[in-house]
């Protein structure tokens, strides 16, 4: 997974299964984690690293930039990041850019949470939202 530094923007490459470890940036050695922001998923390859390796749950947002309803749940998983990024991995899948991620799990309306635990999906959720509602819903 690609993990960008909150201090100096850096790029820095952890693999799904170190997400709770203690990493630091290549460049500025800032503390990477624990995640306090959605990680954006880059390929398939690195989605199905995520879900599979992953040590904590990991909470998916499918969405695409042209729609309205899912740029008003993009703060609302900034915060739930920043809120339970302890507890909860959140990501995010762009639907344009990985069709084929989309497909694979039948998302037919955006945005879509999906939370997985241990590799396997857990619970689904449609719809804009406040964080908390979505946190409540799907027991996060």
């Amino acid at each position: 997974m690609e993990v960008s530094c909150s201090s100096c923007g850096r790029q820095n490459r952890v693999p799904a299964k170190r997400l709770y470890d203690r990493a630091k940036c290549a460049q500025c050695k800032a503390a990477l984690l624990p995640l306090n922001h959605p990680v954006a998923v880059a390929s398939a390859a690195d989605f199905d690293e995520l879900i599979r390796d992953a040590s904590a749950p990991v909470l998916v947002d499918f969405w695409a930039a042209w729609c309205g309803p899912c740029r008003l749940v993009a703060p609302e998983m900034e915060k739930l990041a920043r809120e339970r990024g302890d507890r909860v991995i959140v990501a995010k899948v762009d639907t344009e850019a990985l069709p084929v991620v989309a497909q694979r799990f039948g998302i037919r309306s955006i945005p879509t949470m999906i939370l997985f635990r241990s590799g396997v999906e857990a619970r689904r959720l449609s719809g804009a939202m406040p964080a908390a509602e979505i946190a409540r819903q799907l027991e996060i």
